[in-house]
């Protein structure tokens, strides 16, 4: 699928879920700032063109604060900051988390990728180390099994398991 019939087929899916409205081009710079990255083409035109969160499988954080809440965080800034950990480094430079999956567990998207490589974000597997992996996905293709009925709302297939022998905290 090309991004335009990816951004309709998104909307169309959507359509009657109560989500809260576009989000402003103020706002996507405003995120991009904090991030030191630009937002992947993809997930900007989700944002600005079908809702501000609430698309995917568990539904993507607000990029600001509405009346809905999809994680326990307000919005991805709030989320963002909640990994930057004591020390800052919880999670590679520009990688966002993007859907809370629960018991600890997120999606994340990589801002350093033009396609929006995803990542998995589960502290459960071993430890804080080796929580986050890539998938091997893009947003479109993680989109795109989302719309066919093929999401992984965890732990993904793709992910490369954890070190058994991982002793770190």
């Amino acid at each position: 699928m090309t991004d335009d019939e990816l951004v309709l087929a998104i909307r169309t899916h959507v359509t009657g879920r109560g989500l809260p409205g576009p989000a402003s081009a103020e706002d996507v710079t405003a995120f991009e700032r904090v991030v030191g990255h630009p937002m992947p083409d993809l997930l900007r035109r989700t944002y600005l063109e079908v809702a501000n969160g609430g698309f995917g499988p568990w539904r993507v954080v607000s990029l600001t604060e509405t009346d809905d809440w999809f994680s326990d965080c307000a919005d991805i800034t709030m989320a963002y900051h909640a990994f930057g950990g004591p020390d800052g480094d919880a999670l590679p430079s520009g990688l966002v988390p993007l859907m809370d999956r629960g018991c600890a567990m997120w999606t994340l998207i990589d801002f350093r990728t033009p396609d929006g490589q995803m990542w998995d974000w589960d502290p459960n597997l071993c430890c804080i180390r080796h929580a986050p992996a890539p998938l091997g996905q893009s947003l479109a293709q993680w989109l795109t099994d989302w719309l066919r009925g093929q999401a992984h709302e965890g732990p993904y297939p793709h992910r490369v398991p954890a070190d058994s022998a991982c002793h770190n905290p």
